[in-house]
């Protein structure tokens, strides 16, 4: 019997991997960057809607200041509270939790008693990175992958010419 309509229930397979095989090239992608040398992944959790999520995960995935910190192994997250207020998006600082990996930086917007700043430091040289943001402030979500900018990426398109 063929399929008449997108929403036909034999597609529910070809369509998760289809969006696998997408979601594997885009990271490739990110992780070829010019002078990349780190994967960073975002989640931004409980955004009161998909919209907000986005805005914050790309804001933070966009921002030279974090992208440069990451590339120094510089756990400055003052400059990921400032790229989630620079999204325009309206957010609860006092709700925020923040971490990198395992490492908890904020909860309910305030510094993690277990906030360790060396270990962070150290954990940061890793080529892989996921930075959590919840904003606790309704269910939706949105992931977003970019790289680090490093000064291997700066000589590269300094030097560029088309």
């Amino acid at each position: 019997k063929p399929m008449n309509k997108i929403g036909d229930k034999r597609l529910t397979k070809f369509r998760e991997a289809l969006e696998d095989v997408m979601k594997d090239l885009a990271i490739q992608i990110v992780k070829d960057g010019e002078g990349a040398t780190k994967l960073i992944q975002i989640n931004v959790n409980n955004a009161s809607s998909i919209s907000s999520a986005k805005k914050v995960a790309i804001s933070i995935a966009n921002s030279p200041l974090i992208k440069t910190a990451i590339a120094g192994s510089d756990p400055n997250w003052g400059r990921i509270i400032m790229a989630i207020g620079k999204s325009q998006v309206s957010i609860n600082l006092n709700k925020i939790n923040l971490s990198i990996g395992e490492y908890k930086i904020l909860e309910k917007g305030e510094l993690s008693k277990d906030y360790n700043e060396i270990q962070l430091k150290e954990f940061m040289r890793n080529e892989k990175l996921d930075i959590k943001v919840d904003l606790k402030m309704g269910t939706k979500k949105f992931t977003a992958y970019t790289m680090d900018l490093t000064k291997k990426y700066i000589e590269i398109n300094a030097d560029y010419r088309s």
